[in-house]
């Protein structure tokens, strides 16, 4: 059993992750500098495998030349979605380049959807609206209904052209950092079973979400935190790790996504008497409000005893209504969700009522960086050499609460960004790569392998993802959130008597198991810390026991994790640049009144 580096690589950006934002970053650095040694590891089989290419239903863009929109409406939106939790630079820069986004992905081949006039089609989806909330407005463009995959074909084609080295089924274990500079990362390669240490002068981390840390998630398998375990166990913070999204829509059963697309096409929500209740709870926007308000909407008629019992889950749900829409709609828009009904629940869109109810979705907290992906300690010094982008990273532009078709934008528009700051940051860099000795994987990887006893690692898995999904969800309480964090802390305890069969590192699925585990638990944990902290309810952070914003809180939270696996919170101030900027249309950017 060799735990030992096998073999060192050498590369000018290593990219940890292969989805979109990945992606993204590794084009526009190919396009900027062409000469330019990129490796990108991807923990899946193959970079089309990224969760991005799940991704339905748009991206959010402002055409210039649309006489309804405007990106200052576009900028406010997402700062009232936020619950006024975004931090407004960020906002400013990435919706101001949205449109430039869709033209480079338009121009290298990405099929968008176009209407009868040949211009490109668009939707509406929940919060975004016109005139600073007047009405809802048409600002996603699309591919069908499998957005996400054009924008994977495209980036992956764009950097096959230039070069890019890929390493699949390869997961980033430890970085190396020293003297807040990091230098690449030690890797574990799980088809040879071997550990290399790959040395880069730019490191960007890319590795997307943690729905995993939930039972009912909308996730892929791959998803456990990675990326934001990686930071914490190199002693850096996560910020707003509290602020989990749930899809109003995931599919009852899988718990698969049941796009936002639906209510954009006209879906209506119904409860067990058949009554479209989200006019009780959003009267102007209806179904179309944003996510957070629409999941405790669903979440509130179930509490009610209005939902409807599955009898082959035991769970409860409400129905979504598309049977209304036109034969046009469910085979050209929505034609991949409505195969999902089909396949996992046998039924027709066209003609029966679907079962839905919030599924875990997105992380809008993470790896805590500024507006170009540089990642910060928690007193905002850059480590220098090291970005975030994607799901994973925390800019921040989803605040609180992620409007429907942002993820997809902000994962291009922030890899474009980290890609420009990259190949300024390389011009800077001496030709010599600087070695440093690994510290922390060699004894974790040591005792997954030693450790004795009969706990499970799947049973353990399983029981901390139902107590995040039945205490840390929707709603949550001061004495929900400390059940959690107690069940945590077990788990972790058990962890240690868990047992690997086999000592062979290739393939051994296992060993990757028992170190997803452990990602688990860490974000696990720093998710519920922050929320315990955090005595308000604010965006998709609901608190039954403090159930209004408060002012006090008007922060971001920013946890890390001590050898010890000690807790330690602080906090970042919110940008608040466009409101004291002064000038036209300012005061929209106070923290304002949220409703809809």
């Amino acid at each position: 059993m060799k735990i030992d580096i096998d073999s060192t690589l050498r590369c000018d950006v290593l990219i940890i992750g292969a989805g979109g934002a990945a992606l993204r970053c590794a084009a526009e650095i190919f396009e900027k500098r062409p000469d330019t040694s990129i490796i990108s590891i991807t923990k899946v089989t193959h970079p089309q495998k990224s969760h991005t290419s799940t991704a339905q239903g748009g991206l959010a863009a402002v055409d210039p030349k649309d006489p309804l929109d405007a990106t200052i409406y576009h900028m406010f939106d997402t700062w009232k979605g936020s619950d006024c939790t975004a931090d407004q630079n960020v906002v400013k820069t990435i919706c101001e380049s949205a449109w430039e986004q869709i033209l480079w992905l338009e121009n290298r081949g990405m099929h968008f959807s176009r209407n009868r006039d040949g211009r490109l089609s668009k939707r509406t989806f929940g919060g975004h609206t016109r005139n600073f909330g007047e009405s809802s407005i048409y600002r996603a463009v699309f591919e069908a209904d499998r957005t996400g995959k054009g924008i994977m074909d495209t980036s992956w084609g764009e950097t096959l052209k230039k070069g890019i080295r890929f390493l699949n089924q390869t997961i980033g274990i430890e970085l190396l950092i020293e003297n807040k500079q990091c230098h690449g990362v030690i890797a574990l390669k799980q088809k040879e079973g071997a550990f290399i240490k790959i040395l880069s002068k730019a490191t960007v981390i890319a590795t997307g979400g943690s729905g995993q840390v939930y039972r009912v998630t909308t996730n892929c398998r791959q998803n456990t935190g990675d990326g934001l375990a990686l930071v914490l166990q190199s002693g850096l913070p996560v910020m707003d790790p509290e602020a989990v999204q749930f899809h109003p829509t995931g599919i009852v059963g899988p718990g698969i996504l049941a796009s936002e697309t639906l209510r954009s096409v006209g879906g209506i929500l119904r409860n067990r008497d058949l009554e479209p209740f989200m006019i009780e709870y959003a009267p102007k926007m209806k179904e179309l409000a944003p996510r957070d308000l629409v999941a405790r909407a669903i979440e509130s008629e179930i509490r009610g005893g209005r939902g409807i019992v599955n009898p082959d889950h035991d769970i409860a749900h409400v129905w979504i209504d598309l049977t209304h829409l036109p034969d046009e709609v469910h085979e050209k828009q929505i034609p991949e969700v409505s195969s999902f009904f089909k396949r996992y629940v046998n039924l027709d869109t066209k003609t029966d009522l679907c079962p839905v109810r919030p599924s875990n979705h997105y992380h809008m907290g993470g790896i805590p960086t500024n507006a170009w992906g540089e990642v910060e300690d928690k007193n905002r010094e850059i480590i220098g050499g090291l970005y975030g982008a994607g799901e994973c990273a925390a800019a921040s532009f989803h605040g609180f609460n992620r409007l429907g078709t942002n993820s997809i934008l902000e994962l291009i528009t922030m890899g474009s960004l980290v890609g420009n700051k990259v190949v300024d940051y390389l011009k800077t860099m001496p030709s010599a790569h600087h070695d440093l000795i690994p510290q922390s994987y060699q004894p974790r990887f040591h005792n997954y392998l030693n450790s004795s006893g009969k706990e499970s690692i799947g049973t353990l898995r399983s029981r901390l993802r139902t107590v995040m999904t039945e205490q840390v969800s929707v709603f949550r309480t001061e004495d929900s959130i400390s059940k959690a964090i107690d069940t945590i802390e077990d788990i972790n305890d058990r962890a240690l008597h868990t047992s690997i069969t086999s000592s062979h590192l290739a393939m051994n699925q296992e060993l990757v198991q028992r170190w997803e585990l452990e990602n688990l638990l860490l974000v696990a944990k720093s998710i519920c810390y922050a929320a315990r902290y955090r005595k308000e309810s604010r965006g998709a952070h609901f608190r039954d026991d403090f159930s209004v914003r408060l002012d006090e809180f008007n922060h971001h939270s920013l946890v890390g994790i001590d050898d010890n696996g000690d807790c330690h919170l602080s906090r970042r101030e919110i940008d608040m640049s466009l409101f004291e900027a002064g000038g036209e249309h300012s005061e929209k950017f106070d923290f304002i009144e949220r409703s809809y």
